[in-house]
């Protein structure tokens, strides 16, 4: 390896002039190495000649090297910047690029990391090399466009985190509430669904069975108020008299303002978790393909799925909407050896497992689906449902695209209908 191929130099004191007179009418690719502070990037020719490799710091350096884009990008004949999706931190560099004007692209940071021996027969990777690497892979065509999130797709990612706070915030009270009233009032939990809003607005007033024993009159009021019709009047009536007859640790004054305190953060959660589904639910009517999508598959897994995977109508066939959520197969076969086919796993989990919910759904409700699948089962003895399960989830996720173009699911389009004995069906 020659010496000193990988050396850097500070983007604020490098001649860009002179390497911009380099690149006029020439395809140049600038691939980046991504991290939270000292940044690296490689501009690089189609012959894969390394003409400089710049690092930078962020955030006080970034104008820098984003000016320097700016100037290439009015000498050479095309500019790409290609960089791997690690996690936050490029974020701020794509945003400003692509306001310049310039295309960004991406390339699989599992790519980057097994081309490092082929590249120079060295298996070290440190980040002037991986930057190279990057840039590489861009002209190898292993790189795909990396376009901004939508403001609709920026809206429901933001909602759904929001979500999974208050979510995760309320799980964690009904969590504690539970290990509570197994010490002080055991029963309840056995009247009332742990976590439901009577339960905790009884608790709110009530924490002690005691206080609620002396005061049972205005206690069923409280529970039939906020139970209404759903709340069977033989559960209120049970709840009072445990009150009276629990078998639980009698309660100090702390004790019971601990569990007072845990039952009004829990209620206090569950509504925010309920304010922002509606706002879900409003965000994903207000676009075409997300309403499409819900009719299919509910709004939160719709929500779920653009937020995560980005809408459908981005991706140019239902392969690569397929691949996106890592449900494409790979194959390990080396001589005799014949491995078998599994999923690659290589897009977000979270929509893997919202549309493992979906599929789940459908194979309970859609006879077509529930058919196929069935049929699937027994035809490898019984004893492969969850694959079962996923071969409906990879079968789901081309609908979706589909739905996503316009076009309206039909189940019979999925699978040859043909083939399925529907009158006859046997439920797994």
């Amino acid at each position: 390896m020659a010496k000193r191929r990988y050396r850097s130099v500070p983007v604020k004191s490098f001649d860009w002039s002179g390497l911009c007179a380099k690149c006029v009418d020439k395809r140049v690719i600038v691939g980046v190495d991504v991290a939270k502070v000292d940044q690296f990037a490689a501009v690089m020719l189609p012959d894969l000649t390394v003409l400089v490799t710049v690092r930078w710091q962020q955030p006080y350096e970034q104008q820098f090297f984003v000016g320097f884009v700016g100037d290439l990008a009015e000498h050479a004949a095309d500019v790409a910047v290609v960089m791997e999706p690690s996690g936050v931190y490029g974020d701020t560099i794509r945003h400003a690029v692509l306001e310049q004007g310039v295309e960004v692209y991406r390339v699989s940071p599992k790519r980057a990391h097994d081309a490092a021996e082929v590249y120079d027969g060295v298996p070290s990777r440190h980040d002037a090399k991986a930057a190279a690497i990057i840039a590489k892979l861009h002209i190898d065509g292993a790189s795909e466009k990396w376009p901004m999130r939508t403001d609709h797709e920026r809206r429901l990612h933001a909602k759904l985190r929001v979500l999974a706070v208050y979510s995760k915030e309320y799980k964690r009270n009904r969590d504690r509430l539970e290990s509570l009233l197994s010490r002080y009032w055991p029963e309840l939990p056995h009247h009332l669904v742990l976590g439901s809003a009577t339960m905790l607005e009884l608790l709110q007033v009530y924490p002690d069975p005691v206080l609620l024993a002396q005061a049972s009159a205005d206690a069923t009021a409280l529970m039939k108020r906020v139970g209404g019709r759903f709340l069977d009047e033989s559960k209120v009536q049970a709840v009072v008299r445990c009150s009276r007859s629990t078998v639980g640790v009698p309660m100090l004054d702390g004790e019971s303002e601990l569990i007072q305190v845990v039952a009004v953060e829990a209620r206090r959660h569950q509504q925010l978790v309920r304010r922002v589904e509606r706002d879900i639910a409003a965000l994903v009517g207000e676009n075409e393909v997300t309403r499409s999508m819900q009719a299919m598959v509910g709004k939160t897994t719709a929500a779920v799925l653009v937020a995560a995977v980005g809408s459908p109508t981005r991706y140019h066939s239902a392969a690569a909407y397929q691949k996106a959520f890592g449900l494409n197969l790979k194959e390990q076969t080396s001589g005799t050896k014949k491995g078998g086919l599994h999923l690659t796993k290589r897009g977000p989990g979270i929509a893997r497992l919202f549309l493992y919910m979906a599929a789940l759904r459908f194979i309970q409700r859609d006879r077509v689906v529930r058919a196929w699948y069935g049929r699937k089962v027994r035809r490898q003895g019984g004893n492969a449902k969850v694959k079962a399960v996923v071969a409906v989830m990879r079968k789901l996720s081309l609908a979706l695209w589909h739905v996503g173009q316009g076009a309206e699911f039909d189940a019979a389009k999925l699978f040859d209908v043909s083939r399925l004995n529907l009158d006859g069906e046997v439920a797994m």
